[in-house]
């Protein structure tokens, strides 16, 4: 599963989601937007108004959102789970 958190540099939002996706074990790729202007006006263009903008392949969200990070983390670990059993 890709995750990608589009950040803001010195935002405790962006920080906090960050921190709780590695606390879970949920590897994500990290966007600074202030050296991406042109994605954060595509951003900006489909309706998210703050930081972070947090994409998965399942949903999307701003602000620090634990309970959509916890379900995602669950999501990561059931995939987990079902590609070791395939392995096996």
């Amino acid at each position: 599963m890709t995750v990608t958190v589009f950040t803001k540099p010195h935002c405790p939002q962006c920080n906090a989601t960050k921190r709780q996706f590695t606390k879970l074990g949920v590897p994500f790729e990290t966007v600074d937007l202030t050296e991406n202007p042109g994605t954060l006006e595509q951003l900006q263009a489909a309706g998210f108004q703050q930081a972070p903008v947090v994409i998965t392949p399942n949903n999307s969200w701003t602000g620090y959102r634990p309970d959509l990070i916890r379900e995602v983390a669950q999501q990561v670990s059931a995939e987990t789970n079902a590609s070791a059993m395939v392995s096996a």
